[in-house]
């Protein structure tokens, strides 16, 4: 198995013909644009900008974002597919930039399958083996091992065509793992699948994970998929690394605005508030509530030496509760979703979302937030992030 090493690296798609003429023509215009959120230079399109990263032997790391964010161009540089442009790529203690896709002792896993559809599964399993001219009991045996660990021991005399997608998926990583790589490469593998065989196959690959000793680098746009499979999460934006880190590091300590909003189901809640200092202590004031914040974040902005400003305060929708007194509300959806009911208001003047919790509530009072409902809300200190307003940088960072 094998550790990773990405240093500066970058992947610019250069401009064709055409795209250099209408270059040309805009000499007046600034050397830099944004273009479908991608950078444009001189060189084209900038897809990837000065990823750094050192990924751990037998570690799972996910890559996650937006479409568009490069992401899986990232993958398929690691993976050979696509030229690095600039920076430096190891595996272990190699340096692969120009090593071929078939020498770097890695497996890849793709959205759409790519079994071979007239051959059996079996076939499918055996097939980068045989072109290694494996031996024949040898195959068997690896074969037969990927087929129990994924549970498709029944279906090796079948063609995909006979499969459902979950069972296609499993076919396409057990092709992958057969061959004992160095570096597992999984690009957005469970995007095809419905939510629940998604739901099934999250808690596969976990087993399977468990069970077979590898790295493992896996692309997603599903930030749920990231906070469930990964030790460590990659969030890009644009073609930059916005943060690295735990699950729940990226949960509870988002670097910025857009890290925040991207993780966590539903999104969080943002408003325009005020951060004071009150007998020096930290607070935020947000209309008639002022509420001061934990010891962790007083000497987080302490040691920023952070002054009284007008901050984007951020605020997890589970974090928030009802109360008798606190910022009025009107509801607008009434969303019930079993233990919880999720609650659409308006409250300063913008959408806000509410988790609540159903456990302790009467029908009666479940039904009290209906549609067009008066409620007030509140939320404690430890649960604010307050984001500097120009740059959407997380003061406490």
């Amino acid at each position: 198995m094998a550790s990773l090493t990405l240093k500066n690296i970058k992947k610019i798609y250069p401009f064709s013909g055409d795209d250099t003429k209408k270059k040309k023509k805009k000499k007046g215009e600034e050397q830099e644009e944004k273009k479908v959120n991608l950078q444009i230079t001189d060189k084209g399109v900038v897809a990837v900008q000065e990823f750094n990263l050192e990924i751990k032997d037998k570690e799972f790391i996910v890559l996650v974002g937006p479409s568009g964010c490069g992401k899986s161009t990232t993958l398929r540089m690691i993976a050979g597919l696509e030229e690095i442009s600039e920076g430096e790529l190891y595996i272990g203690d190699r340096l692969v930039n120009d090593v071929a896709p078939k020498d770097r002792d890695i497996a890849m896993v793709f959205q759409n399958y790519a079994l071979y559809p007239h051959m059996t599964v079996y076939d499918n399993l055996a097939f980068a083996l045989k072109l290694r001219h494996t031996p024949k009991d040898e195959i068997d045996k690896k074969v037969k091992e990927a087929a129990e660990i994924l549970d498709i021991t029944q279906y090796l005399g079948r063609k995909p065509k006979a499969l459902s997608g979950g069972q296609r998926q499993r076919v396409a990583i057990g092709r992958a793992i057969v061959r004992n790589p160095q570096v597992m490469l999984m690009d957005e593998p469970l995007s095809n699948l419905d939510a629940k065989l998604r739901n099934q196959m999250r808690a596969e690959i976990i087993k399977l994970r468990e069970r077979i000793n590898t790295t493992f680098i896996y692309v997603t746009h599903d930030q749920t998929e990231a906070m469930t499979l990964g030790d460590r999460i990659v969030i890009m934006k644009d073609g930059f690394i916005q943060q690295i880190g735990t699950p729940q590091e990226v949960f509870s300590h988002p670097y910025n605005l857009f890290v925040a909003g991207f993780i966590g189901t539903p999104q969080m809640n943002m408003f325009d508030a005020k951060l004071v200092k009150d007998n020096g202590k930290y607070a935020v004031r947000l209309g008639n509530l002022t509420v001061e914040l934990s010891d962790d974040k007083q000497a987080a902005l302490t040691r920023n030496n952070v002054a009284e400003q007008d901050v984007v305060l951020g605020v997890r929708p589970e974090h928030i509760t009802l109360a008798d007194d606190g910022i009025d509300a009107r509801v607008d959806v009434h969303e019930m979703m079993g233990s919880t009911v999720h609650l659409h208001v308006t409250a300063m003047g913008r959408d806000v979302v509410l988790v609540v919790s159903t456990m302790d509530m009467t029908p009666a009072q479940i039904a009290a937030l209906a549609n067009g409902a008066s409620v007030k809300f509140k939320f404690h200190g430890n649960v604010c992030h307050v984001f500097n307003k120009e740059t959407g940088v997380n003061l406490e960072a």
